[in-house]
């Protein structure tokens, strides 16, 4: 194996399995045709994988089904890297991550303040969506996370389900975050983020 490949695979193996990334993060290791170049063969050597053009992963393993689809949030990280834009994923998914929800959506929202487009990986659709500031509360933060499922779970029979839920499974900087922005959500949802973001005595 040629020294580039050795360097961008093993900064890739430090980054774990599951983690994303673009080419123009190896760019100190060589030109950009040579990282390329070695990208490229390490895809073809099956040490990586080629999620789209320009955008690799370092698939996680699963015992039964092998290979698992790549990972949504780092994906979106590597999307948004560079791009100093706002980002937060909006209505199932975003239950969904928070263990709110069993629904899997083919089509997952992001709310950003930055350029709106659509990226398809495979039978996943990524929708990135124009938004204003006031819905963007949290963004980037697993306390956004929270005001977006919660906006999705409008009306749920189960929000008291779901509150217990979030109550026990967020950690107390998240529950901090939360608290904070408490006063700035919309008056139907103040009371059950503040409900959420308490501590228990």
């Amino acid at each position: 194996m040629q020294t580039i490949d050795k360097s961008i695979i093993n900064r890739i193996r430090g980054s774990g399995a599951g983690s994303v990334f673009l080419p123009n993060q190896f760019l100190d290791l060589g030109s950009r045709s040579a990282v390329g170049v070695a990208l490229h063969r390490l895809a073809k050597a099956g040490k990586i994988r080629r999620i789209r053009r320009g955008l690799y992963d370092l698939p996680r393993q699963h015992p039964i089904i092998g290979q698992t689809a790549p990972d949504v949030m780092a994906t979106v990280r590597a999307l948004m890297e560079g791009s100093h834009a706002q980002w937060q994923f909006t209505g199932a998914y975003a239950a969904n991550a928070l263990g709110l929800s069993d629904q899997v959506p083919a089509k997952i929202i992001i709310l950003t303040d930055g350029l709106p487009r659509r990226v398809a990986l495979g039978k996943l659709t990524l929708v990135f969506r124009r938004a204003a500031p006031r819905n963007l509360l949290g963004a980037g933060r697993r306390a956004g996370l929270v005001i977006q499922a919660l906006r999705y779970l409008k009306g749920s029979p189960d929000m008291t389900r779901h509150v217990d839920h979030l109550k026990k499974s967020l950690d107390a900087n998240t529950k901090k975050d939360l608290a904070i922005l408490v006063p700035s959500l919309a008056a139907w949802v103040r009371p059950v983020a503040q409900q959420i973001a308490e501590n228990e005595k």
